[in-house]
């Protein structure tokens, strides 16, 4: 498995295929994860470690890490919805 995890296109494929899924099953939360797979494909291309531990503890920091860039980039963008403080009732 380790020989598998250290290559860059298992990562570019592993992120592609979470990209599908983000676009089939919306919620943002598998963005964060094809981000994180993005990201370990460029840490594998120039600095592959060995241990399969590091690999998974990496990609599941990475991830993390464009989990909440994401929440804090997609909390700024307004719904457009108007907050009703007054109803047309209270006279």
């Amino acid at each position: 498995m380790a020989g598998w995890l250290a290559l860059w296109w298992v990562w570019l494929c592993a992120a592609l295929a979470l990209g599908v899924v983000e676009l089939v099953l919306p919620g943002s939360i598998f963005l964060g994860f094809a981000l994180g797979a993005f990201a370990m494909a460029l840490v594998v291309a120039f600095w592959a470690p060995v241990n399969v531990a590091l690999l998974l503890a990496l990609f599941a920091v990475l991830s993390l890490i464009a989990w909440v860039v994401l929440r804090l980039l997609f909390k700024r963008q307004s719904s457009g919805a108007r907050i009703v403080t007054r109803d047309i009732n209270d006279g």
